[in-house]
């Protein structure tokens, strides 16, 4: 695939668009790219990853397999 063709195909399809709810749509898209993930998440998750991340640097740690093991019943099957 040359990406440069289809950047070159996507744009001249946008400038055809007239539908103000379709470019919306791309405003918003981008705008959730430009949106940081971390900014999204409650203090309490912050909280907890931030722990989980000391944890690890402390090497408290379970392995893989272990930690599916246990949480097996929850995956989807």
């Amino acid at each position: 695939m040359d990406i440069q063709a289809e950047k070159l195909h996507l744009i001249k399809w946008l400038a055809d668009i007239n539908e103000p709810s379709v470019i919306k749509r791309f405003l918003d898209l981008k705008k959730a790219e430009e949106t940081d993930w971390w900014d999204t998440l409650s203090a309490d998750e912050k909280a907890d990853i931030e722990e989980g991340l000391k944890q690890a640097d402390a090497g408290e740690l379970i392995p893989h397999d272990e930690a599916m093991s246990k949480y097996d019943k929850w995956r989807s099957k």
